[in-house]
């Protein structure tokens, strides 16, 4: 199963951090869900945070952004999914 996580402009950094991180060790992948430039900000350094995290163990990560269509209080909006991956 794919591992999901949303971020919003208010998310806790280092918690965001630390849940990649979590997942990264034990998966090969997960995704973010984003919508808005505060939510993107937030991801990007806590994607930034948890690779601190899990380079001295060895596990390098990279990024594929997309888009993909979510609903939000009955609207369609458009989101930013962030692929995280061990390279």
């Amino acid at each position: 199963m794919i591992q999901q996580i949303k971020v919003a402009s208010h998310s806790n950094v280092s918690n965001v951090a630390g849940a990649i991180s979590n997942i990264m060790r034990e998966q090969n992948y997960l995704e973010i869900s984003i919508v808005g430039a505060g939510s993107l900000n937030q991801a990007i350094k806590a994607i930034a945070i948890a690779r601190g995290f899990l380079t001295p163990s060895g596990i390098e990560i990279c990024i594929i952004p997309s888009f993909k269509e979510i609903l939000i209080d009955g609207k369609q909006k458009t989101a930013i999914k962030l692929r995280v991956e061990k390279k």
